[in-house]
């Protein structure tokens, strides 16, 4: 890690290290320590990027964009590429078998409500949706001119995404549900963004 190693090597060697959930902890700080990477180069591009063009920029503005950029990266750092640091890391499987797939709707979902344990059940259901707010939020914040559904079209090209490199990188599993509760967040996050923010 580049930022939060000190922490990290901290919190390791203390008591928390031994806690069920430190994989998930691990990964946690893992990409966060990519999202402070990533988002310092991505907002460097785009300084650079309006100075070339003597574009103004506005500190409000601005300040939406860098939270919005490090929610996608921090969303994708979590979802997508938990095991690579670097680009030049990455594998892809093209030659895995689509029947590994989830292609059939809330079936898999229902199953894990029977399950030892509820969290699962709740982590995809509710956790998918809750991922996805501050997409639906963020679109109708950024994008005065996308309305429901353009900002469904984008969330739905988003969770796609997530899902077919989850399938090519093996670090997930693609599943049609989670393709459907992330639209509805996206979805949720549009409609609570305006219900606060309505149109005039």
């Amino acid at each position: 890690m580049l930022f939060l190693g000190p922490i990290y090597r901290a919190v390791a060697d203390s008591r928390l290290g031994d806690v069920n959930h430190w994989p998930l902890l691990r990964l946690v700080f893992y990409s966060l320590d990519k999202t402070i990477l990533y988002l310092l180069i991505a907002l460097a591009v785009r300084y650079l990027w309006h100075f070339l063009r003597h574009e103004p920029m506005k500190l409000g503005h601005e300040i939406k964009v860098a939270l919005f950029i490090a929610y996608i990266i921090l969303l994708l750092a979590l979802t997508v590429f938990r095991d690579v640091y670097y680009p030049w890391q990455l594998v892809f499987h093209w030659h895995r078998s689509l029947a590994v797939i989830n292609t059939e709707p809330l079936v898999q979902t229902i199953k894990l409500w029977y399950g030892t344990t509820r969290f699962d059940f709740w982590y995809q259901s509710v956790g998918n949706v809750l991922w996805f707010l501050p997409f639906g939020w963020g679109m109708a914040s950024l994008t005065k001119r996308y309305g429901f559904f353009r900002v469904g079209i984008r969330g739905l090209a988003l969770s796609l995404c997530i899902e077919c490199l989850q399938f090519l990188l093996i670090s997930g599993v693609a599943d049609i549900d989670d393709v459907i509760f992330n639209v509805t967040g996206a979805l949720c996050g549009y409609w609570l963004y305006r219900l606060f923010h309505p149109r005039r």
